[in-house]
């Protein structure tokens, strides 16, 4: 039995106790003919997954109608036919807003069952994408909610983004995440429930769909897998509804990085390749070398060399064409470098280790956010070890290490773990001063 997590946030908006509801119900049933006696410990029983019976779903629904000045239906109170179509992902735009909500506010909540869960393979992970490239579209997404959307609060969106994003690079995900889902709970749960027009709710989803984008990186850095790909799908359809599909492509990167970490690399492969077909001329050239190159990467991984080679062409010649003016804020982390080093890991699979040496030294010799200078060094240090220059692979690991340091992050934490087995393996002098000092940041629990 599943937490009914859509009825726990619709509560919470609607600012009525357990005990509240169960009274408003027992005076609705009377209305009705009916003897309820429902109270405080019948509620949350709802909330931990049992069904009301008889009339009581049209009941909630009535009551929380009144209180909201909207309709509410079971699916909205996630008392609809179970499998039924919204069940799953919401056959409205609003239906979708009200399961987006309930996700954060789990989150949130910290409820085992959102934060363990394993991330969909196989079709599952395919629909959203699917559904994002083709039709219907949304052809009106204003909404008639109490509060209206203001210009001012689409800009504390976006100011909110970029200073998650800036939080994110400098101290991980794992430290990042609590604020930013505090964040979307407090801040843009209300707005999507506002009142906007059709032209401002464009710039609202586009807004919200940014930032929950950074949430599931947060995520994914968190080892959280499952939330990070439902995260990465509701910042899908916010993107559909925003009518961006340069964002809706960004979204899909993300994706792409993540089948890459999953070893899904067919599935890399396809989706980078949705991304690109479907968001076309929307496609800014930092977006299509950060596609391009992770293409290459798993085509590298399939021994697809031919492949490979020829998407890191396209990715290189994508790189030569970046404006940096040109581009949207959510391209920032393409930044110079960034496709020397994916270059340099598809080089290093395919086992060409000059080349994957000149493109990851270039990565590291040009400058780039401490994050991601930790990932080039980590790369670096695997293309000397494997040259057999263990010396000068102890000395960028050293940096890397230190580099790395007051940050919480899982994948960090695995690149060090890496580099750390390498050097041991390698078992040449030096190389376990290196490892010792990898040790020590290991040791510090996240």
């Amino acid at each position: 039995m599943q937490p009914n997590t859509l009825l726990d946030a619709i509560l919470d908006e609607a600012g009525i106790s357990h005990s509240g509801l169960a009274a408003h119900v027992n005076q609705a049933g009377r209305a009705r003919d009916l003897a309820l006696r429902y109270e405080h410990t019948a509620v949350a029983r709802w909330l931990k997954g049992q069904r009301p019976r008889g009339q009581v779903p049209d009941l909630i629904c009535e009551v929380l109608a009144a209180r909201l000045h909207r309709s509410v239906t079971l699916d909205d109170i996630g008392l609809g036919v179970p499998g039924g179509p919204a069940a799953g992902s919401g056959s409205t735009l609003s239906g979708f807003v009200e399961r987006a909500t309930a996700l954060w506010r789990s989150d949130e909540q910290q409820r085992p069952h959102i934060l363990g869960a394993l991330a969909v393979t196989g079709t599952p992970a395919v629909m959203p994408v699917w559904e994002w490239e083709n039709p219907p579209e949304d052809v009106d997404v204003s909404r008639g909610g109490r509060h209206r959307v203001s210009t001012t609060d689409l800009d504390m969106l976006r100011s909110a983004r970029a200073h998650y994003e800036q939080m994110y690079r400098k101290t991980g995900g794992i430290a990042t995440r609590a604020r930013i889902v505090g964040f979307l709970n407090a801040e843009a749960a209300p707005l999507l429930r506002g009142r906007y027009t059709d032209a401002t709710g464009r710039q609202l989803h586009r807004a919200t769909g940014g930032l929950v984008a950074v949430a599931g990186i947060c995520a994914y850095d968190s080892d959280a897998h499952g939330l990070a790909q439902r995260y990465f799908h509701q910042a899908l359809r916010l993107a559909k509804a925003s009518g961006d599909r340069g964002l809706g492509a960004y979204v899909i990167a993300l994706l792409v990085n993540q089948s890459l970490f999953m070893r899904e690399f067919r599935q890399a492969v396809a989706f980078a390749e949705a991304a690109l077909r479907a968001a076309g001329r929307h496609i800014t050239p930092a977006l299509a070398a950060d596609l391009y190159a992770m293409q290459a990467k798993a085509y590298a991984h399939l021994g697809d060399g031919g492949s490979a080679l020829s998407c890191i062409r396209r990715a290189e010649s994508a790189a030569d064409r970046i404006h940096r003016r040109h581009e949207p804020d959510e391209t920032g982390y393409v930044q110079p470098g960034l496709v020397n080093v994916q270059v340099a890991e598809a080089l290093l699979s395919l086992g060409d280790l000059v080349a994957a040496r000149e493109h990851s030294t270039a990565a590291v010799d040009t400058p780039a956010h401490d994050r991601g200078r930790v990932h080039r060094l980590a790369v670096l240090t695997q293309v000397e070890l494997r040259q057999g220059e263990a010396d000068r692979a102890v000395a960028t690991a050293v940096e890397m290490a230190e580099q790395a340091r007051g940050m919480e992050s899982k994948r960090l934490r695995d690149r060090l773990w890496t580099v750390r087995e390498n050097l041991v393996r390698n078992g040449s002098s030096g190389t376990g001063e290196a490892a010792a000092l990898i040790d020590g940041a290991l040791r510090v629990p996240l």
